[in-house]
Parts: structure tokens; C-alpha cells; sequence
């Protein structure tokens, strides 16, 4: 007996997880709402994710070795990557998740264009469908469903995962003249300052023929976003100026995982299950690891056309949690301490300009590890921090009032 798992979304999240169970034979429907759909989003990635899930070069639009960090006294740190083999991946979404999309059906995931309708809980589930282009509607029963499909994730709400507090980012893509588009050739910016976010950060980064420039904040804050995006093109200042706005968008980031991730036959990856980092707000990988993660625990139980149960499908959430409990800690606390104030966000510019800081900034990112310095390092870093912490509070400007 084959088992039937549908997965609901077509990210890099149910991507990933589709195209396991396709090439272990299992069968698999991918659901995606739109498959021109272009997901608002950074669209950074750490150098693993192109090695670990196979990124042909052609889907990075750059390869950033540079990372300029703007201090809210406009305070320049820049930070580079010395070794030409590393760098962060910029890419659109649109062409990621494209890529990876059809190679899930190409491994032999049917995959489906539709918007989910309802799900009728049961064994086997069904779910209900709509085309939007045509307006036809269908129906697929599975064994087991993985909920990829987003915060606003309707097979979340359908189990009753519960609710968590989240953050908006907000950007424009602006393509810029080409003299100026050479300065962001192999550099980011990241700009921090109450003015720009008062409690996430800003950025600028590039594309293919354009920068995506955008900022975010938890939803308390949300109506203030249209002035926090001028302050930011303001500190942007003639670095892009002259650009086009060719496109404007905005999405949800979940705050922190969702209390319930597994029920029943029912498994939650990626932004519906909540894994978005706090401090960096990357989601990317997290998404495609947590899709590929959960897939293969769904392979390995189910050897024999054994479908697994719910106990033992909550290992995949063992699983998760002593791989990246230890990251989601760390930057969680380092958000609390320098994210919340002026000061404290001139004092981790500051820092982000010691190379021993550089060097564990970019292992922990680029290759998803968080490894503790030496005794001598960690001393250095904390009598560091509390000097940095003291003139931040020197240097932080005065709030600005409101555009």
C-alpha cells in the first residue's frame, strides 16, 4: 500500500518536503495557489542552503560579500567576507520557489494549482480545491497533509494550532540607474534606528536589475510603516536616488513558533509553523530545512505503507528543536538586548565592527551553527558589549518626529 500525503503550499517549505516523499515513491500533491505568485521577501540565503538543497548558480542574483551596517547616528560599519568561496545568496523569490516547485514535480509530486476551500478532518482527509484562473473545483484524499501554506495558514487554523504574534515587513523593489546599481554589484545594507523601525531593522538589498529596499515592525506598529520607508530612503539618501519603483509588497512574519505543530496526521513547516528567527527575521532556510525534516520522518515511519501516528509524528518536532532550539535562543536574546533602544543599537553597530564578532555573525548564519568562543574571546566580547553599551548611549541621535 502507497500513503497519500498532500502538501499544502508550494515555498520552499512544501517544496522541499514534496519532492522527498516524491523520490521515496510515496504519493505526493503539492497545492499551490498561484504558481506565478512572487512571495514579498528579502530573499537572502546562507551559503549552506545553496550546497545543502542543491541551488543551481543561475537562481542567485548575487553573491553579497559586503554588508554595510548603518548605526542610527549613521554610524558606517562594513563588514566583509574574505574568502572568495563564501558569500549570502540574493535571489527572488519568484524564481526560487519556481525552481524548486518543478523540481518536486519533475521527482513526480502532482503538482496542483488551487486554493485551498476546506479540509474535512478524518481518515483519510479531504481537500477541497478551487483553480482561480478557471474556477474549477476538486477534491484529494490523503493520509496525511503538511501544512506549508504560510502564517495565515489555513491547515493551521483547520487544527487549531493556535495563534502568534507577528511582525510586517514591508518593501519596494526600486531598479535603479546602472552607475548606481554597481555599488550594490556584492553589497547589502542594514540600517537600524527607531526611525526606520523602532523595533526590527531596515534594509537594502539587491536583485538581478534592482534593490529591494524595506523595513519591518510588530503589528502594534504597523500604521507608522509609510513614514519609517521615507526616513529609510531619506538615509539612503542619493545611493538610490533616480530609482524606479517597480513593484510594492508586504507579508507577515510569525514571531515565534505556533504552540501546537503536529495533530493528528497533521504537520505544520515554515511560516505556518512560526520558523522565523527573531534579530535577522530569516525564514528561508529554516522553511526548507523544517519541509525536508518533517518529509523524512514521514518516510522513514511509514516503511511497509505503515501510516504513522501522531506520537510518533512529534518527533519530528524533537528533532527540530535540538537542531535550531539553541539558534532560535541566541538570537531571540540578542534582539532583546540590542533592538530595544537607540543606544543599544549604536552599541551593536559598534560591535558588529570586531572581527571576532564578524567571525561568529557569519558562521552561525552562513552555515546554521552556533558555536561558543573561547574563554578569552567570550571575556573580550562581554567587557566589549558593555562598553559599546555605555557610549550608545552617547551616540544614539534624538527621536525624529514624525515625515
Amino acid at each position: 500500500m502507497t500513503i497519500r500525503v498532500a502538501v499544502v503550499g508550494g515555498g520552499p517549505a512544501g517544496s522541499c518536503a514534496a519532492e522527498v516523499l516524491a523520490k521515496a515513491g510515496i504519493e505526493t500533491y503539492l497545492f499551490e495557489k498561484n504558481l506565478n505568485n512572487s512571495k514579498p521577501c528579502g530573499g537572502a540565503i546562507p551559503l549552506c542552503m545553496v550546497n545543502e538543497f542543491d541551488l543551481p548558480p543561475e537562481i542567485i542574483d548575487r553573491q553579497v560579500r559586503n554588508m554595510t551596517m548603518i548605526s542610527p547616528s549613521n554610524h558606517h560599519v562594513n563588514i566583509n567576507l574574505p574568502n572568495q568561496g563564501e558569500y549570502i545568496g540574493m535571489c527572488r523569490r519568484e524564481v526560487l520557489d519556481r525552481f524548486m516547485r518543478e523540481r518536486s514535480a519533475h521527482l513526480g509530486a502532482n503538482l496542483i494549482e488551487g486554493v485551498l476551500t476546506d479540509i474535512q478532518m478524518g481518515h483519510p482527509y479531504t481537500l477541497n480545491y478551487r483553480n482561480p484562473k478557471t474556477g474549477q473545483s476538486g477534491s484529494v484524499k490523503a493520509d496525511l497533509i503538511i501544512g506549508a501554506d504560510g502564517f495565515h495558514s489555513k491547515v493551521a487554523k483547520a487544527i487549531d494550532a493556535g495563534d502568534v504574534p507577528y511582525a510586517i515587513a514591508y518593501q519596494e523593489r526600486i531598479r535603479l540607474p546602472a552607475d548606481k546599481m554597481k555599488y550594490y554589484e556584492d553589497r547589502a545594507e542594514m540600517y537600524l534606528g527607531g526611525d526606520v523601525s523602532p523595533d526590527f531593522y531596515a534594509w537594502v538589498f539587491p536583485k538581478a536589475d534592482h534593490v529591494a529596499v524595506g523595513t519591518g515592525t510588530m503589528i502594534p506598529n504597523k500604521h507608522g510603516l509609510p513614514t519609517m520607508q521615507e526616513y529609510l530612503r531619506q538615509r539612503a539618501g542619493t545611493k538610490i536616488e533616480g530609482g524606479e519603483i517597480i513593484k510594492i509588497e508586504a507579508h507577515p512574519l510569525p514571531e515565534c513558533p505556533r504552540p501546537r505543530r503536529v495533530v493528528d496526521r497533521v504537520m505544520l513547516v515554515g511560516d505556518a509553523a512560526g520558523y522565523v528567527t527573531k534579530s535577522s527575521g530569516e525564514g528561508i532556510y529554516f522553511a526548507a530545512k523544517s519541509g525536508r525534516m518533517a518529509a523524512e520522518l514521514i518516510v522513514e515511519l511509514s516503511q511497509g505503507g505503515k501510516i504513522p501516528e501522531e506520537a510518533q509524528l512529534k518527533e519530528y518536532l524533537r528533532r527540530w528543536d535540538r537542531a535550531y532550539g539553541l539558534t532560535y535562543k541566541v538570537l531571540n536574546i540578542l534582539q532583546n538586548i540590542f533592538y530595544r533602544s537607540d543606544a543599544s543599537r549604536e552599541a551593536f553597530v559598534e560591535l558588529c565592527g570586531d572581527r571576532d564578532v564578524q567571525r561568529l555573525t557569519f558562521d552561525s548564519y552562513l552555515y546554521k551553527t552556533v558555536v561558543p568562543a573561547n574563554p578569552l574571546v567570550q571575556l573580550k566580547l562581554t567587557l566589549k558589549t558593555l562598553g559599546s553599551l555605555a557610549r550608545g548611549q552617547a551616540l544614539a541621535p534624538a527621536p525624529r518626529r514624525s515625515a
